[in-house]
C-alpha cells in the first residue's frame, strides 16, 4: 500500500488548504455517499431499462457493427481491435476445462473489417 501513495499530492493539498472541522467533513462525506448511492441506483436502472428494451448491445442497436462483426465471439472482436498479427487459436475456458478452440487468422479479420 505505502508503494502506490502520492505523498507529494497530499503535501500539496495540505500546505494550500485549511483544515475543514470533523462535523462539517462528516456532513459532507454523508452528503456525497448519498449523493453516489443515487447516481448508482440510475446507473443501474438505466442499464436494466437498456437490456429490457433490447438496445444491451448498442453499437449493434444503432447500427455502427456489421453483420459479420455481430457474429465474431468477444474474444475474436478483441483480437481483431487489438491488431493481433499472425494466426493463431482463441481458447474458451469455463471452470477448469476447456469448452472451445478456435483458430484465428487477423489477415482474414483485416480483410472482413475492411
Amino acid at each position: 500500500m505505502a508503494l502506490f501513495e502520492m505523498k507529494w499530492l497530499r503535501r500539496f493539498v495540505r500546505r494550500h488548504t485549511n483544515p475543514i472541522a470533523e462535523n462539517r467533513a462528516e456532513l459532507w462525506k454523508r452528503r456525497l455517499s448519498i449523493g453516489y448511492a443515487i447516481l448508482a441506483w440510475q446507473a443501474f436502472g438505466l442499464v436494466c431499462y437498456m437490456v429490457y428494451t433490447g438496445r444491451n448491445d448498442w453499437a449493434k442497436y444503432y447500427g455502427y457493427k456489421t453483420a459479420e462483426e455481430a457474429a465474431l465471439s468477444p474474444a475474436q472482436q478483441f483480437a481483431k481491435h487489438l491488431n493481433v498479427e499472425g494466426t493463431g487459436k482463441i481458447i474458451r475456458i469455463s471452470g477448469f476445462s476447456k469448452v472451445e478452440e478456435v483458430p484465428f487468422d487477423a489477415t482474414e479479420a483485416k480483410r472482413v473489417k475492411e
